[in-house]
C-alpha cells in the first residue's frame, strides 16, 4: 500500500524517533555502568574522562563530515549506513576484553553517530513547512532524551540480571533492525510536499546556497558555533557524568539509579517539546520564526544557572529536581538551535551547518570532560557547577548579537 505524503512524513519521524532512542541508549551505557567499568578496567575519574573523550573526539571530528555527506548523498543513504555503523560499534563494546579494544569501540561509535542529526534536520527541512517544523524537529530529537529516560532502568536491569556485556549486544542488535526499517520507510518528498515547504519559507533564496568559503564568512555560522561550544557541555554533563555523580557523590546504588536516574531526562523531554511547541505557536500568531526561537531560548536558558546550587543540596532527590530544570534548558537549546539553523541558512546548507556546529559542540564537551575528570576527584565539583551556571547566559548573548537570517549574495554577472 502506497502511503500518502502527509502520513509518510510522520512515519519517517517515528522511525527517526526510535533510531535516536537507541542511539542515545547506546551512548548512555558507559555512563550508567561507570562504577562497573571503572572496576572492570581499573580506571580512575581521569581514565573515565579519557574513555568518554575517545567517543567525543570522534564525534566532534565526524559531525561536520556527516553534515557534508548528508548534503551530498542524501539522508536515506547516510543515516542508514550510520545506524548500521553505530550498532556494530556497540556490539564491539560487548566483545571487548581489554580497555584498548573497548576504547576503540567507543571511538567507532562516536564516528558513526554524527550522521543521525544532520540527516534528521535535512528530513525536517525538506518534508515539513515552517508551521510544523519545530514541532516535527522536537518529536524527532525527543528520541534522544527518551533513550536517556529508558537507559537507567533498562541498562541496570539487563546488567544486574544478565551481565553488563549483554547490554551492548542487545542494543546493537536492535539498532540493526532499526536500520532495516529506515531503508524500508524513507523516501524523498514528492513535488506536492516540496511546493508546500517552499511556499512556507519567508526567505526567498530560489534554491541558492552558500559556497563553502561564503559559509565561513557569515556571522551567524560563527555565532552558532560559539553557542554550541559553550552550551553543549551542560547536556554532555547530564549524559556522561550525572549518573556516576548520583552513585559516587549522592550515595545511590546502580539499582537506585535505575529507578530514579531517568527523571531529569523525562523532564527534559517534556520541557523541550513544550518549549518548541511554544515557539511554533508564536510563529502561528504572526511572530517571525527566528525571533520566536530567540525569545523562547532566552527564557528557558535562565533555568540552567540553577546547577550552581548542586554542591549545597541536601540529598539525591533535590539534585534530581535541580537537574530536571537544568536538563529542560539544555535540551531545549539542543532541539531548537537546529531549527534556528534551518531558518538562518538556505535548506541546501542546513545539514552542513548543523554538522559543523555539532562538531564544535562536541569539541566544547571534550574540553569540559577533561577538566571534569581532573577536578571532580580532587578539588570537588563546586568549580565545575559554577562554570556550568555561566554557559547558557553566555549563549543567550551570542544568540542575540550574532545569529540572524543569512542571505546568499547575488552571483556576479559574467563579463562578455
Amino acid at each position: 500500500m502506497t502511503l500518502i505524503p502527509e502520513r509518510r512524513r510522520w512515519l519517517i519521524v517515528a522511525v527517526i524517533f526510535v533510531a535516536l532512542v537507541f542511539n542515545y541508549l547506546d551512548r548512555q551505557i558507559v555512563a550508567i555502568l561507570k562504577p562497573v567499568l571503572k572496576t572492570e578496567y581499573a580506571l580512575d575519574d581521569s581514565g573515565y574522562a579519557l574513555l568518554i573523550n575517545l567517543f567525543t573526539v570522534s564525534y566532534a571530528v565526524m559531525y561536520p563530515i556527516g553534515g557534508w555527506l548528508v548534503d551530498r548523498f542524501g539522508p536515506r543513504t547516510v543515516m542508514g549506513i550510520g545506524i548500521i555503523g553505530w550498532s556494530l560499534a556497540c556490539i564491539g563494546g560487548g566483545l571487548s576484553r581489554t580497555i584498548g579494544m573497548f576504547g576503540l569501540s567507543r571511538a567507532m561509535l562516536g564516528a558513526a553517530e554524527p550522521t543521525n542529526y544532520p540527516a534528521q534536520l535535512k528530513v525536517v527541512a525538506i518534508w515539513f513547512p515552517g508551521r510544523l517544523r519545530a514541532t516535527a524537529n522536537s518529536l524527532c530529537v525527543a528520541g534522544g532524551s527518551i533513550g536517556a529516560i529508558i537507559a537507567p532502568p533498562l541498562i541496570a536491569w539487563v546488567a544486574i540480571s544478565y551481565g553488563w556485556r549483554n547490554v551492548f549486544f542487545i542494543a546493537g542488535a536492535v539498532g540493526l533492525l532499526i536500520a532495516l526499517a529506515w531503508f524500508l520507510v524513507y523516501r524523498d518528498p514528492p513535488e506536492s510536499v516540496r511546493n508546500d515547504v517552499e511556499a512556507s519559507v519567508v526567505r526567498v533564496d530560489d534554491g541558492a546556497k552558500f559556497t563553502w568559503p561564503q559559509l565561513w564568512r557569515t556571522r551567524s555560522l560563527w555565532g552558532i558555533l560559539l553557542i554550541r561550544f559553550v552550551s553543549d557541555p551542560v547536556w554532555y554533563f547530564c549524559l556522561f557524568w550525572l549518573p556516576g555523580y548520583l552513585q559516587e557523590d549522592s550515595g545511590l546504588t546502580l539499582q537506585q539509579v535505575g529507578m530514579v536516574g531517568w527523571i531529569p531526562f523525562l523532564a527534559a523531554d517534556i520541557g523541550a517539546i513544550a518549549t518548541a511547541a511554544w515557539s511554533d505557536r508564536m510563529v502561528r500568531r504572526g511572530s517571525k520564526p527566528l525571533l520566536s526561537r530567540k525569545r523562547m531560548l532566552s527564557v528557558v536558558g535562565l533555568l540552567a544557572p540553577l546547577c550552581a546550587l548542586t554542591p549545597y543540596l541536601p540529598n539525591a532527590f533535590t539534585t534530581l529536581l535541580v537537574f530536571s530544570l537544568v536538563a529542560v534548558a539544555a535540551l531545549s537549546w539542543l532541539f531548537t538551535i537546529s531549527v534556528v539553523i534551518a531558518e538562518s541558512f538556505p535548506v541546501a546548507n542546513a545539514a552542513s551547518v548543523l554538522g559543523i556546529a555539532g562538531g564544535c559542540g562536541a569539541a566544547g564537551a571534550v574540553v569540559f570532560n577533561y577538566f571534569v575528570g581532573q577536578l571532580i576527584g580532587s578539588v570537588g565539583a563546586h568549580q565545575i557547577f559554577l562554570v556550568m551556571a555561566l554557559l547558557h547566559p553566555i549563549a543567550i548573548v551570542i544568540l542575540w548579537t550574532m545569529v540572524r537570517e543569512e542571505r546568499v549574495p547575488p552571483a556576479r554577472p559574467v563579463a562578455v
